[in-house]
């Protein structure tokens, strides 16, 4: 791949991505993959104004060594240098990017039990930075090609021809292979603000979704919720683009208000292992059902990782014909897969999606129906012939998606 081509990237990575104010201190996680982009990026970050920036590395086999050898208590403890290193991003307000780039069967053969019961464990002592970081703080996660990802995506090709065809697929699908990558983030994020400004105008009170392949779904929408897509703004005021690439608009809904059956249409990998042709069947608002032709115990241990794992904590709406879609190109990676067409996620919701939310609580916001979760896991659910129907809070019927795209 052309250095010229990664550079710009990496500038639109640290100022369109993160946006780096004057002074900012930056957090990169990457693993070690790529480090010659990742300097790029450090280089673009300080260019853009940072103060301080610092990459975290990992490696996904070192992961799961840890995993294996570890003691639950010892993985389920936040250690004096990780609580002091996030209340350090707590007490700045610190950008962090993620690099995405890991295997998907890296963690194959690991004990989930093991690692969810950690995760479980530790959440309760990181949610707390959580909360003082979220809507305060830019963030973005974005991709580089791994070698095993690579192959995992391009198995015919050598290991070099797969990395180079990776790093143009993420290039395009990010909308970063043009000569101006930040212009055409512009003129993107401006066509997503227009798609939120009709939404949020209908006044929509349920989504009705309906598909050949089964799906019969319909989603309570919150009183006062809003669709929101592309940039977001943080309380201080600064722009920046949480995922890259994107395509979706999107809102959190009513939490406990979602009946029927909706179908996967895509693998989804989670926690390193691939669960293949689910589906989920809600009652009451809760996943009342799962089942898989792969990783269904896996699918099962997701939805039960607290009360609100159980919970619809996202609509994402995206036209069948997006550029991830039409790659034809399937990346086992929720980054891109979820944004080749329609998804769900469940798991917390965003205080960003309720009106007002700047002057509520966490807590009065979780009261007014965003869910809460200490995992957000994303599934595709778009398929050629979807159909997504609006029912405002009048009683019309609004087409929203006609044949898998956009009806407006």
């Amino acid at each position: 791949m052309k250095q010229e081509q990664l550079q710009k990237y990496a500038e639109l990575l640290a100022k369109v991505g993160l946006n780096i104010q004057e002074g900012q201190i930056v957090f990169i996680e990457a693993a070690l993959d790529q480090p010659d982009f990742v300097t790029m990026v450090v280089e673009e970050c300080y260019k853009a104004g940072a103060a301080e920036v610092y990459v975290d590395w990992s490696h996904q086999p070192v992961s799961k060594l840890s995993s294996q050898y570890q003691s639950l208590e010892s993985l389920s403890t936040l250690k004096p240098w990780g609580r002091a290193k996030w209340q350090y991003k707590a007490d700045n307000f610190a950008c962090r990017l993620w690099l995405e780039s890991e295997d998907p069967d890296g963690m194959k053969g690991a004990d989930q039990e093991k690692m969810s019961k950690a995760r479980q464990a530790i959440y309760p002592e990181i949610k707390p930075f959580r909360t003082a970081l979220e809507n305060k703080h830019q963030w973005c996660i974005a991709a580089v090609p791994g070698k095993a990802w690579a192959k995992k995506v391009f198995p015919d090709l050598s290991e070099e021809d797969a990395v180079e065809a990776m790093w143009k697929a993420i290039l395009h699908t990010s909308r970063a292979d043009g000569d101006d990558p930040i212009g055409a983030w512009k003129a993107h994020n401006d066509d997503l603000d227009a798609r939120c400004a009709y939404l949020n105008g209908l006044g929509l009170k349920y989504l009705e979704y309906k598909s050949a392949n089964g799906t019969d779904l319909t989603v309570e929408l919150l009183e006062d919720g809003i669709f929101a897509g592309g940039n977001e703004k943080t309380l201080q005021g600064g722009v920046f683009n949480p995922n890259i690439p994107t395509e979706e608009v999107f809102t959190s809904p009513k939490a406990g208000a979602v009946e029927g059956i909706v179908y996967s249409t895509k693998p989804l990998s989670y926690m390193g292992e691939l669960i293949e042709n689910f589906s989920m069947r809600f009652e009451g608002g809760k996943v009342v059902e799962v089942k898989a032709e792969k990783g269904e115990e896996l699918l099962k241990k997701m939805v039960s990782m607290d009360e609100g794992a159980a919970r619809l904590g996202e609509c994402a709406l995206i036209p069948y014909d997006s550029p991830i879609n039409e790659s034809g190109i399937l990346f086992y990676n929720t980054l891109f897969d979820e944004n080749a067409s329609c998804h769900f996620a469940v798991g917390f919701g965003f205080n960003e999606c309720l009106k007002g939310f700047e002057s509520l609580t966490d807590e009065e916001c979780k009261q007014r129906g965003i869910n809460d979760s200490m995992i957000h896991v994303d599934f595709m659910i778009g398929s050629r012939d979807m159909s997504i129907v609006g029912v405002t809070k009048s009683g019309e019927r609004v087409q929203i998606f006609k044949d898998g795209n956009w009806a407006f």
